[in-house]
């Protein structure tokens, strides 16, 4: 198989990565990024600028797109920047891939992902709902609580969730404790290898231990 994967610097991209490479059963992965990612034989990597995506690049033509991309709105700056990265970004991907024959996807979005949310969770549910559109055959969407994974950048709020999270997991219900960013990765790719017809989502109670 050939797997595009977009997120590949985050935390769950970053497993989905690992796991892809070391899984006989996908012999490419295109992994485009802002900065160049270490080297690897089945590794193509374009480094580009992801406001100025090339639709005609031969490296669209994939058979799966797992989706990762993700940010806050503070780390973006403001509502409209962070609905370009976790939804305008995901559907324009995707739709490119599909353009170019990719039959399966699987997107990493969050817990309480809903139209009726809140800003995050109201533009989850639509970059869901966009991806959705675009006709793939096979379509995950997993829904993860709190992401249980030391990051790159500092999340005060997060980590401060996370401590009491890890403090208090016997008393949280099975749905809203944290999850390990493998265990989304596992979840992602298994999804994008099997194609599954029609659309699964995958909720966070689902991916506890």
């Amino acid at each position: 198989m050939r797997l595009l994967l977009v997120g590949s610097t985050g935390a769950v991209g970053q497993q989905v990565l690992r796991l892809a490479l070391a899984d006989a059963r996908v012999g490419r992965v295109i992994a485009p990024s802002r900065r160049p990612l270490p080297t690897h034989p089945k590794l193509e990597n374009p480094v580009l600028d992801f406001a100025d995506l090339p639709p005609g690049a031969a490296w669209w033509q994939v058979d799966g797109v797992v989706c990762t991309l993700g940010t806050t709105i503070r780390a973006a700056g403001s509502p409209a920047a962070f609905a370009a990265i976790d939804r305008d970004l995901p559907v324009l991907i995707g739709r490119l891939a599909r353009e170019a024959g990719a039959t399966r996807h699987a997107l990493n979005s969050s817990l309480g992902a809903s139209l009726a949310g809140n800003l995050y969770l109201r533009t989850k549910a639509e970059a869901e709902a966009g991806i959705r559109g675009l006709g793939y055959p096979s379509y995950t969407i997993v829904r993860p609580s709190l992401i249980d994974t030391e990051r790159d950048a500092v999340r005060p709020g997060e980590q401060i969730a996370l401590i009491a999270a890890r403090l208090l997991r016997p008393l949280i219900p099975r749905r809203y404790r944290p999850v390990t960013a493998e265990a989304i990765a596992r979840v992602l790719l298994e999804s994008v290898l099997q194609g599954e017809p029609g659309e699964r989502i995958i909720e966070s109670d689902e991916l506890q231990d």
